[in-house]
């Protein structure tokens, strides 16, 4: 009797057999379904052996094998069983990520489809269509859209853009028949003008590395047209018969950059795959790179485990990005394991960014990644804009607006040029304070303030999701003299709006681009230059293009100064050298102008240089004095639980634990002291952690499987706890 070793999407740290009935076909890497008790499984083949250690009487059967999708290929599995053992997470957990939704999906799970695009309108549609809209002008007129679009075809930028109600009878005709799916029309804008020479140099180093593993940096400074780089090398790539996968670090960037694709290789099937698509959808897509229809795969760290039978370039932008890091259920590194699949396949990877991770640049500097440069910006006559730094507090602020940017604001509503003002806050105040007694509205289910909503006249929680009623008193004192603290995306569109009232403005934060093709929409009123300001989150801050914003103002970054975690420069230089860099890309001469109190601190004056290698150069003398990554490697345990005792006691006995395994095996590890969390509470739970560190990679990975084990064995039931490796900071 043939037995399946069957990996399950259960906490488990192990595989479960079944035997395997000879009419399935199941085969190593089949997709099946079994019973574990009683519950119902969807997990995934790892092994196929004779012999059991389970009593054959006790062995149950595979249910059956999952016909809608194929075997995952033997590099996924590899893959799988490198993310398990490397970041301590079950193997069926992992290859659960890398499974699409399946047909039979709990109704709970199924959402609308998001209409993707690019569509045209059939033949059917072309007749059938006119005499249903005479009593519709807003549906006869998106009629006559695809009729005039160029190549009689929508982009799915275009249809997001669409109100929810028209998307929804757009849905209904393409069931109907009346539209289909359609290759984008080029457009040579879009593709952008021919490479300069540093861009050539870097395109040929790529393309020569072709068939084997060959990491490469790509560094350029922003607007120096890394993708134009990274577009050259796919097309070479495809031309030779391969598929290229390429990854950016959130949603709201895919859309964009798929109409880059499409226009600089057209003929070619492009799919993009990330959790924000329905499940279908997704299905869908990921059989289209399963078989090898997909010539290039586009997404989210979630398209990394894409199966592609003919890999041959993979493509990580904007690699410095925390976004890749999984903070839940299986937590990953999306740049790390591309990076690893690109080892097993032997083909090129390429990381792209203007900020590279100083992980990144270490292995720049040991030899194992090839770094290419690209100094300039691709346009022309585009320069780097001019930095200042000015002052964010005295008399001439006005609700945190310094005299300068706002007279910089004036000059380019004046000149039709756009303007964009960053902090990285939204809602309109971070806290509410009593002018009285001091006190301040804080979150009843966690350790953190309530923030004002005013435009829902509410109080929330951005941690754990908590609203109330936007206090009119104080609870404490009875005061109605009630303060709002600091400044959010609300309070300074609101400034903005009474200061300029004539100015188109909109605000672009996770509250205003909730709803279905929102940012796309705001996107597309910036292009079209209906829009003079943006007020914006670091949503903005990475990735857009926008030709007419010549000036990009900077609130509140001092506030990452005061942070515990020892990432917050890193990351705040990388978030400003990104900001800054969407002014000025087109030719317009750029300004952006930074409020702060700390002028002579190093990252500002890095900034005004536009040297951002300078100030990863003193970090990297920081990190290696202070012996943190990457001259380290950390982890970091974690765990919740209802009472501040449950957790310390947990804690304290898997510190000691550790302790007594790191005296055993005589490992190079350091095990420190439990400590609260930074958010000591969120949602009702006491949090708290400790953190492991070592200077052998090895070392770490040893002591954690065996420490993993100790952990798991420790009483309490009632305590929540997670590893995870190479934290990207502390919870």
């Amino acid at each position: 009797m043939g037995i399946a070793r069957v990996a399950l999407p259960v906490a488990a740290h192990a595989e479960f057999d079944y035997w395997a009935p000879s009419g399935l076909g199941i085969a190593v890497g089949s997709v099946v379904r079994v019973h574990l008790a009683r519950r119902a499984l969807v997990g995934v083949v790892v092994a196929l052996s004779d012999t059991s250690e389970v009593e054959t009487a006790r062995l149950q059967p595979v249910t059956e094998v999952v016909a809608e999708l194929p075997p995952l290929p033997d590099d996924l599995l590899a893959v799988a069983r490198f993310i398990a053992g490397y970041y301590q997470e079950p193997l069926g957990q992992v290859l659960a990520q890398m499974l699409p939704p399946l047909e039979n999906a709990p109704v709970s799970q199924r959402r609308a489809e998001a209409l993707a695009g690019p569509l045209a309108l059939t033949a059917a549609g072309m007749r059938e269509l006119p005499p249903r809209l005479r009593r519709s002008p807003r549906l006869a007129e998106l009629f006559d859209r695809w009729r005039t679009a160029a190549g009689g075809v929508l982009t799915e930028l275009e249809l997001q853009a669409l109100p929810p109600r028209l998307r929804t009878t757009l849905r209904a005709w393409l069931q109907a028949g009346w539209l289909e799916p359609a290759a984008a029309a080029p457009d040579p804008a879009a593709g952008g003008p021919e490479l300069n020479a540093d861009q050539q140099r870097a395109a040929a180093a790529i393309i020569a590395a072709g068939g084997r593993f060959a990491p490469f940096l790509l560094q350029g400074v922003t607007g120096s047209g890394k993708t134009a780089v990274y577009l050259a090398a796919a097309a070479a790539v495809i031309a030779g018969g391969a598929q290229a996968l390429v990854l950016v670090p959130e949603i709201n960037l895919t859309p964009q950059f798929e109409r880059r694709v499409l226009a600089a290789l057209p003929g070619r099937r492009v799919v993009t795959l990330h959790s924000g698509l329905a499940a279908g959808a997704r299905r869908r897509r990921w059989l289209a790179a399963a078989t090898g229809v997909a010539d290039v795969v586009l997404g989210t760290r979630l398209a990394g485990f894409a199966p592609l039978p003919r890999l041959g370039l993979i493509v990580v932008d904007e690699e410095h990005d925390p976004s890749y890091k999984q903070q839940d259920v299986v937590r990953y590194h999306g740049r790390d394991v591309a990076i690893w699949r690109a080892r097993l396949r032997a083909v090129p990877v390429v990381l792209g960014t203007a900020t590279p991770a100083l992980e990144t640049l270490r292995h720049v500097q040991d030899g194992r990644y090839v770094r290419l440069n690209l100094p300039q910006r691709a346009v022309a006559d585009a320069r780097l804009p001019m930095l200042a730094l000015a002052p964010d507090r005295g008399e001439a602020v006005y609700d945190g607006m310094g005299a300068r940017l706002l007279a910089a604001i004036e000059a380019r509503l004046a000149r039709g040029e756009q303007s964009l003002v960053f902090i990285n806050r939204r809602g309109y105040s971070p806290s509410l304070l009593c002018a009285s007694c001091g006190w301040q509205a804080g979150c009843p289910r966690c350790s953190a303030r309530l923030v004002v909503h005013r435009d829902a006249f509410e109080l929330r929680c951005h941690h754990c999701g908590h609203r109330e009623r936007l206090a009119r008193a104080c609870p404490q004192c009875g005061n109605v003299d009630l303060l709002p603290m600091g400044h959010g995306t609300q309070r300074l569109e609101r400034a903005l709006a009474e200061r300029f009232p004539s100015a188109r403005i909109a605000r672009v934060d996770r509250d205003s681009t909730r709803r279905e093709g929102a940012f796309a929409a705001i996107r597309e009123q910036v292009h079209a230059g209906d829009i003079d300001i943006m007020v914006g989150t670091q949503m903005l801050a990475k990735g857009h293009d926008f030709p007419r914003l010549t000036l990009v103002g900077v609130l509140g970054a001092d506030n990452a100064l005061y942070s515990a975690d020892f990432r917050a420069t890193e990351r705040l230089g990388a978030l400003l050298f990104q900001v800054a860099g969407r002014a000025g890309r087109a030719g317009l001469p750029g300004e952006v102008i930074v409020q702060t109190s700390f002028p002579e601190h190093p990252l500002f004056r890095a900034l005004l240089h536009h040297d951002y290698d300078d100030l990863a150069a003193a970090l990297m003398d920081e990190r290696r004095v202070a012996g943190l990554p990457p001259f380290s490697r950390l982890a970091l345990l974690t765990a919740e639980a209802p009472q501040r005792e449950t957790v310390d006691g947990f804690l304290a006995a898997a510190q000691q634990a550790g302790l007594l395994l790191r005296r055993d095996l005589r490992l190079a590890v350091e095990v420190f002291s439990p400590v609260a969390a930074a958010l000591a509470r969120r949602a009702g739970q006491e949090r708290g952690q400790v953190l492991v560190r070592s200077d052998e990679r090895a070392a770490l990975q040893r002591f954690l499987a065996a420490w993993r084990e100790a952990i798991a064995a420790l009483p309490g039931r009632r305590v929540r706890w997670a590893l995870d490796v190479d934290p990207m900071g502390f919870a």
